[in-house]
């Protein structure tokens, strides 16, 4: 898995992230997900509220990138993955109670993305190229 840096998780905890996925033809799909958070540091996860392509999407077996930028600082990030779909156990439920705190509704499930590639979003030379890699 790759690694995500003390930076990137600030950047994730204080930016906008964007999902990407395809459908079964091969159709692009980019949401934003305001509860991508991190997991690990080799995970990310996000709630599922509304059952739309995104999570479609997932659950036909599209993988997933992350893509995230700090306009201020002209950096960012795009995390590539594989997604786990969960909608029973410990994480589902503490994303349950976070998401009824906010007062919202119980998610349909939170997925849970497990990184093994780390592209840079920083314009300039890098950009596109992989940092962290599996």
């Amino acid at each position: 898995m790759a690694t995500l840096t003390p930076e990137m998780k600030e950047m994730i905890a204080t930016q906008q992230c964007f999902i990407a996925t395809v459908d079964a033809a091969g159709n692009p799909n980019v949401a934003p997900k305001r509860s991508t958070r991190v997991l690990s540091d080799n995970a990310l996860i996000f709630t599922e509220g509304t059952g739309g392509a995104t999570y479609k999407n997932v659950l036909n077996g599209s993988r997933v990138a992350v893509g995230i930028v700090n306009r201020e600082i002209l950096d960012g990030y795009r995390f590539l993955g594989k997604p786990e779909v969960l909608a029973e156990g410990e994480l589902y439920e503490r994303a349950a109670e976070m998401s009824q705190k906010m007062g919202m509704p119980k998610p349909k499930a939170v997925v849970v993305i497990h990184i093994d590639e780390i592209q840079s979003l920083k314009p300039g030379p890098m950009a596109g190229k992989t940092i962290s890699k599996d």
